[in-house]
């Protein structure tokens, strides 16, 4: 547990850093490497770390295959840019221009990209860049490729939003999203061909506006990847006139040159922030799972405490002297659930922290307690069933006052054996509000009743 959460403090640690390096000043090349050596080992740390369970592990399989596919990523030096937006702004087409080829399809239909893909852009000395495609967010029926989406866009280490005018709610909602995680962002006009300039002029404004805070001014970059066919006038060597439709070459220069502009003095440093925020986020998940894991185990033992407690002073025919030796069985139980949470403590620390919870307590329901102590005394006079109703009784209070006791001091080893900064009435107080007395008392008042039944017949 510690370990884990010692890990996940690194690797969050480490991704402030790295951000905070890259929104200070471009990165120069050799802090580039330096950030991407780093997020290759808190990947690689996180991939071989020996405290996880194997149970945690298998849950969370899909996850670790994707944390080792961005471990090889970074070794190999790749680069995802993502395209993402709604259908039919031009997506694909805005790829293939990049590219120079058909790689990605198209279609005059909506929805045309049913699946992620992905293709090669360009190769240089450090690695490769890859484009990759992703469906529509808005198609109809389309609820799994928009999740599909979000997934690829969340792992890339560049998102191109792609917009064909003025920006929707809709893609302000996902823009937002987008922006939450961190994502880097270029905002794409495309198809501006079918704008005139004053046009273009004020659509870029107002998209400045309404994207002011979540994407850069700078990279808000228009394009047009598939441009309109034109009619053109072809004169042959007789003079003689014709018409013919032809499409333009593809408008991507400014895109372009902003995507190298960003690679050459960024690219690892993008790279290396993507892989450590979601290398955070699964060491998040595993403290989570494992945290869920010792609760479950530490519930089944504060229950098995309970009823122990419950029947040892409903049992015991000596007043006064079995809420002492009840006592025992709960410092026992703190020890146990100090070894759960990996925090191991004496008796005498134990003690210590029933101290702590009994105060408060008293403080808080003095007279359950009072109630405690006089079905001990009622013990001396009562005899067969007068003593099954006292004990039972009075073993149902020591029942909850151990299941108290135990939710308790599991809160205080889960904050890392800390009451946290409101002390531990605070804790204590919000202990007995989620846990529903009368129905604890009914059944710890059956079970012990039933047990005495067994025992006197």
């Amino acid at each position: 547990m510690r370990n884990t959460l010692r890990l996940s403090q690194l690797l969050n640690k480490e991704k402030r850093n790295i951000e905070d390096a890259t929104a200070e000043a471009p990165p120069s090349a050799p802090q580039g490497d330096q950030h991407l050596s780093r997020a290759k080992e808190s990947l690689a740390s996180l991939l071989n770390e020996p405290n996880i369970p194997r149970a945690v592990k298998a849950e969370l399989a899909t996850e670790y295959e994707t944390l080792q596919a961005m471990l090889d990523k970074l070794e190999h030096g790749h680069i995802h840019i993502a395209v993402f937006g709604r259908v039919s702004v031009g997506k694909s087409s805005l790829l293939n221009a990049l590219i120079g080829e058909n790689r990605f399809y198209t279609s005059a239909l909506h929805g045309a990209t049913r699946h992620a893909e992905m293709g090669l852009w360009e190769q240089s000395n450090d690695g490769h860049v890859y484009l990759c495609d992703t469906p529509g967010i808005n198609e109809i029926d389309g609820e799994e490729r928009e999740k599909l989406a979000h997934e690829v866009a969340a792992r890339s280490d560049l998102v191109l939003y792609v917009v064909d005018g003025d920006i929707t709610e809709t893609e302000i909602k996902a823009l937002h999203i987008l922006a939450a995680e961190n994502r880097p962002l270029l905002l794409i006009l495309n198809k501006s061909d079918r704008y005139t300039k004053d046009e273009r002029e004020l659509l870029m404004g107002q998209l400045r506006k309404h994207t002011e805070g979540l994407v850069q001014p700078q990279n808000i970059v228009q394009c047009t990847a598939a441009p309109t066919e034109r009619i053109y006038v072809e004169v042959d060597q007789q003079g003689n006139e014709r018409e013919v439709r032809r499409q333009p070459p593809a408008d991507v220069d400014s895109l372009r040159d902003r995507l190298w502009k960003i690679l050459e003095s960024e690219g690892k440093t993008l790279a290396a922030i993507n892989a450590g925020i979601f290398a955070g986020r699964l060491s998040d998940q595993v403290a989570h799972r494992i945290t869920e894991l010792k609760q479950e185990v530490a519930r089944k033992i504060i229950n098995n405490y309970c009823l122990a407690k419950g029947l040892a002073v409903a049992f015991n025919p000596v007043p006064i002297t079995d809420i002492v030796a009840a006592a025992a069985l709960d410092i026992s139980l703190i020890i146990h659930l100090s070894r759960i949470y990996g925090l191991p403590i004496t008796s005498r620390e134990a003690g210590s922290v029933i101290g702590v919870i009994m105060t408060q307590m008293a403080a808080l329901m003095g007279a359950v307690w009072a109630m405690n102590l006089i079905s001990s005394l009622l013990k001396l006079g009562s005899v067969g069933l007068s003593t099954v109703l006292t004990a039972s009784a009075q073993g149902s209070v020591a029942y909850y006052g151990t299941l108290v006791v135990g939710r308790t001091a599991e809160r205080y080893f889960a904050q890392g054996k800390s009451w946290g900064e409101l002390g531990p009435k605070r804790v204590v107080k919000e202990i007995l509000a989620s846990i529903d007395r009368a129905s604890v008392l009914k059944q710890a008042r059956a079970d012990i009743g039933s047990r005495l039944s067994r025992s006197s017949s």
